[in-house]
């Protein structure tokens, strides 16, 4: 089976213990106050999954005419030979060569690519996750949106999530998070951002999900008061997050497990 090919293109102290009292009853008032003292730096809406297509256009654009040969080659191996066969199939075996040919820039839109080509669903998508390198893992995380329609892949995302490393952290919390993810799984995949340092503007469709969400706003201030009581600053995005759980109108999105898409 024969893929089209690329072509490129172009105070007092009895004020202060009054505050204080007030405080330990209303963890998130300092994080509250703190954050009205500050400018107000707007977290930018995350955008759209990049398609397919989108995809195919940044790799012609972008790569050398050897590594475009290669992903070329690779895809029409992945097309004639999807799913599962034998120990290894060939497609898993390009998705392992894909950041020494494409340069770890591009890796994850080729590694994107060839999941699609295979046709690989969650059964193949969680073969290779679990038994891939953190690279190939991160691919799989960026396909979700693109090849699982439902909540079966939940899974892989919970798993990246109880990680420490944060370039799989900005992976799991994209769309397909974003779509799946129940409330209180969300929330808390937000607070670990906050606390790697993965930034929030990763976290897909943030500014709909935070929307009037009174729990993450309890949450967040609880967090903030730990740190100040510790003496460790409170990371700039928890006040940026904090602002848009704030608005008036909380917006539909799965509040239990396995949530509706919306």
């Amino acid at each position: 089976m024969t893929r089209p090919r690329f072509t490129p293109a172009a105070s007092t102290e009895h004020t202060d213990s009054s505050r204080s009292a007030r405080h330990l009853q209303d963890p998130g008032r300092t994080a509250r106050a703190q954050s009205e003292t500050r400018p107000r730096t707007s977290l930018r809406d995350t955008s759209p999954t990049p398609s397919l297509t989108d995809l195919r256009h940044h790799l012609a654009t972008h790569l050398d005419p050897a590594a475009r040969t290669w992903l070329d080659h690779a895809l029409d191996e992945a097309a004639s030979h999807p799913g599962l066969h034998g120990p290894i199939s060939v497609w898993e075996l390009r998705l392992a060569e894909a950041g020494r040919h494409c340069g770890p820039a591009h890796a994850d839109a080729a590694r994107v690519l060839i999941l699609d080509a295979a046709r690989a669903g969650t059964d193949a998508l969680t073969r290779v996750y679990f038994q891939g390198t953190a690279d190939e893992r991160r691919a799989v995380l960026h396909a979700l949106p693109h090849l699982v329609s439902g909540p079966d892949a939940l899974p892989l995302v919970e798993d990246a999530l109880r990680t420490n490393d944060t370039r799989l952290l900005s992976a799991a919390v994209g769309p397909y998070a974003a779509r799946h993810l129940d409330a209180h799984a969300w929330r808390h995949a937000v607070l670990k951002c906050l606390f790697t340092g993965v930034s929030a503007d990763h976290v897909a469709d943030l500014p709909r999900r935070a929307r009037g969400d009174g729990e993450l706003a309890r949450m967040l201030g609880d967090y903030a008061a730990e740190r100040t009581a510790a003496g460790r600053p409170v990371p700039e995005d928890l006040y940026r997050v904090l602002d848009l759980t704030e608005s008036a109108t909380p917006a539909p999105g799965p509040d239990h497990p396995h949530g509706k898409e919306s």
